[in-house]
């Protein structure tokens, strides 16, 4: 090497140990009249000099939080953007999410072992292992059979995650979803298993019924109990664990606490309850269920905190308010897991998920799934602010995408969950929406499947007159080409943006399982 090239890179890494990876691009743009000539000159050049700051921090990261917003297209978070600018009272399309500023960003080739389009299992299983799986199994390679309940067999087939690696190394873990716990996306970082709907010892049960087995002839455990009965050095590591899903945790029984409906387990645990009693007892852990509960956590205080919010899955954060018990919002999970999981002088792997996204857009539902996006860059927001990013890696992607549509050619400030109406011939005059060729306004927002068709047949056209109907509502489901009962997701690759100590190493377009290899660099396992 020439001495000169050694004394340059020499530089770089005593600039990159010495100062923060990289200021986010920017400062969020503010919300503004329309612009200058110079303005759009000007924007570009302070772009350029932005990029010319950022340095690849080389350091190895004593935190790493993932992430993923559950069924995150390209297209959801272009929409949630505009909807958030626009809700601030601008335009929209100016508008950046929290991490939309983030310095690295790449492509994530989204399909599985064996689904060109995938769904949660393999996509998180390739995120937090480092392995392409097949579709439904979670963090098991893909030699696994499906249907394979033998707990020796699953065991020999496991793929160790990102989450049981940090806990091997001495750091702190977490896991917080608006789904439930047991749910694919959340399940792929602790548990391992044929059957992503194996969420409690009652589906295994009509497994083994279905397919004319002995009962109790299948070893594996659910998914809901593997959280609770991780390995010593898991249930060490794992300080909260968040989300909804109380029905696995709780016997058939009991009632759930909030709605008048048995647990679903039919061997009699309470998994809640043991999750404190294994973990030093009330003194150092704690179960809660409601928000007044999640509010009298002290995260200075609390070792082990597990909270299950919902009976299934979390409400959808346009909804939560109304919730009769109280839930606590994605943010405010992340910031208390946050300030539990520094207690660490070793560091941490928080998982962080959106998991409403995905069942919105499945309902054919945009303004949920677009409000639970704001929700997520919410969280993400706070959790930047909370952490250096000298020191932590902070990774978000989605494990797939959605048949979610931006289209027509609305002017700019358009009601992004309006009419398409266009740009007018002078400026400042009023725009009228624009027709089909059947004489029909339609929105920007569609779905390609999903329950969102409308029946011609009985309605006597073939599309409805959206002329007299508020789009906006929140629960209007927006029209779809193909009828299917639930909107499915999308093949397309999907974004990966990163920050932080080896977020340089996030770049072009990659397979969804190298972000584990990411994460495993930087933590230097």
């Amino acid at each position: 090497m020439h001495p000169t090239f050694r004394r340059s890179i020499a530089s770089l890494l005593a600039a990159t140990l010495a100062a923060p990876a990289l200021p986010l691009h920017a400062a969020e743009p503010a919300v503004k009249g329309p612009e200058s000539v110079a303005d759009w000159y000007d924007s570009g050049q302070q772009f350029i000099r932005d990029a010319k700051q950022v340095l690849p921090n080389v350091r190895r990261a004593k935190n790493i939080i993932l992430f993923v917003g559950d069924g995150m297209g390209v297209s959801t978070i272009t929409a949630a953007r505009i909807l958030e600018g626009q809700m601030k009272g601008g335009p929209g399309e100016e508008n950046s999410l929290a991490f939309e500023r983030f310095p690295h960003v790449a492509l994530s080739k989204t399909y599985s072992w064996d689904q060109q389009t995938s769904d949660s299992a393999p996509t998180m299983t390739a995120i937090v292992t480092g392995y392409k799986a097949r579709e439904g199994q979670l963090s098991v390679n893909h030699t696994t059979a499906r249907g394979e309940c033998s707990a020796d067999v699953t065991a020999s087939k496991a793929l160790p995650t990102i989450l049981e690696q940090a806990a091997a190394a001495g750091k702190s873990t977490g896991v917080v979803s608006t789904a439930r716990l047991t749910h694919a996306t959340p399940g792929a970082t602790y548990a391992h298993i044929s059957v992503r709907d194996w969420e409690s010892d009652r589906d295994i049960h009509q497994y083994e019924t279905a397919n004319g087995l002995p009962e109790r002839s299948c070893t594996v455990k659910d998914i809901a109990a593997q959280l609770i009965d991780v390995s010593p050095v898991v249930r060490s590591s794992l300080k909260v664990a968040m989300g909804g899903g109380r029905i696995h945790f709780y016997p058939n029984a009991m009632n759930d606490p909030e709605r008048s409906a048995p647990g679903a387990r039919l061997d009699g645990r309470h998994l809640a309850n043991e999750w404190v009693s294994t973990r030093g007892g009330p003194s150092r852990a704690a179960y809660v269920w409601n928000k007044a509960g999640f509010d009298a956590i002290d995260p200075a205080k609390t070792e082990h905190l597990l909270g299950l919010f919902e009976n299934s899955h979390m409400q959808y954060e346009v909804d939560r308010a109304k919730d009769r018990s109280g839930e606590p919002s994605l943010t405010e999970m992340t910031e208390k897991s946050i300030r539990m999981l520094a207690r660490n002088p070793a560091g941490f792997f928080l998982h962080v998920e959106g998991g409403r996204i995905d069942h919105a857009h499945h309902a054919g539902n945009a303004k949920r799934a677009l409000l639970d996006t704001i929700e997520f860059s919410n969280a993400i927001r706070k959790a930047v602010a909370m952490t250096d990013p000298r020191d932590t890696l902070i990774i978000v992607t989605a494990d797939h995408s959605h048949v979610f549509t931006i289209s027509g050619y609305p002017h700019r400030g358009n009601d992004i969950l309006g009419l398409v109406k266009d740009v007018p011939h002078v400026d400042g005059h009023p725009t009228a929406p624009l027709k089909d060729n059947l004489g029909i306004p339609y929105t920007t927002l569609g779905y390609q499947n999903g329950p969102g068709w409308r029946d011609a047949i009985r309605t006597g056209r073939s599309r409805p007159d959206l002329a007299t109907i508020d789009t906006r509502e929140t629960g209007y489901l927006q029209e779809a080409a193909i009828p299917l009962p639930s909107e499915t997701h999308g093949g397309e690759d999907v974004a990966i943006f990163a920050t932080g100590p080896k977020a340089y190493l996030v770049h072009g377009v990659m397979e969804q399982h190298w972000i584990y290899h990411v994460m495993r660099e930087a933590f230097g396992f």
